[in-house]
């Protein structure tokens, strides 16, 4: 399969490096070196991973990223940014990431995240999952929760999350196991961007008030219809 990555990147030597290993590995790259123009070759291409820096000229990664987010959902995003600050994380999540790296980074670590991302896409793509939750009809498949007040897309790891709450109603989905099954990794740092999946899939959810995802402290949450 050809992987397409726009990688948006303003430091030309971190630029060529990424560009080159990842071409190594069998990616086509598309490399833009501020924000503007990036968002012109997305639009002009059909990506399968977005790689952006944050602090970036013209448009910032998190306004690029939302930018991304109104005309696709689904596609990944990963960002890259010597910011490890919490609420910079945090905010990344918000703007419509999916996962982040802080510089430096091995170009190892960097592939493995985005072959993570691969993966999931194949399995959203053979999986033909369906759920009923309350109101709401969840296509897995297609990331798409169906209601009869309109549709609403989801982003590959909010499916993710809201299919492992659905497949688990009976009990409590302890923290640890959502972020090990979705981000690969568990950390304080992920548990916080689970708080914010979690928050974005209440918001997704709002039109039936018999739905709850409920919070247990310290422990995990657990979706319930009443």
């Amino acid at each position: 399969m050809n992987v397409k990555v726009l990688l948006v990147e303003d430091d030309p030597n971190l630029g060529f490096v990424i560009k080159d290993n990842l071409e190594q590995k069998g990616y086509t790259v598309l490399l833009s070196t501020n924000g503007e123009d990036a968002f012109l070759e997305f639009n002009n291409n059909t990506v399968d991973l977005c790689v952006l820096d944050v602090m970036l000229p013209k448009k910032d990664g998190f306004s690029l990223a939302q930018q991304i987010r109104l005309t696709n959902k689904e596609v990944p995003i990963l960002f890259i940014t010597a910011k490890g600050m919490l609420e910079d994380k945090v905010a990344g999540f918000k703007s419509g990431g999916d996962d982040y790296l802080v510089k430096p980074f091995s170009m190892e670590e960097l592939c493995l995240r985005l072959e993570v991302f691969l993966r999931r896409t194949k399995q959203a793509n053979t999986n033909e999952l369906k759920f009923q939750i309350g109101s709401y009809h969840f296509d897995f498949k297609n990331l798409k929760l169906h209601h009869p007040s309109g549709d609403k897309n989801l982003t590959e790891k909010e499916a993710h999350v809201l299919k492992l709450l659905c497949e688990n109603r009976t009990r409590i989905l302890k923290r640890e196991e959502i972020l090990k099954t979705v981000w690969g990794q568990d950390d304080y740092f992920m548990g916080r961007s689970l708080d914010v999946f979690i928050s974005r899939l209440r918001k997704s959810l709002k039109e039936d008030r018999h739905i709850q995802i409920t919070n247990f402290h310290g422990v995990g949450f657990k979706m319930e219809t009443s």
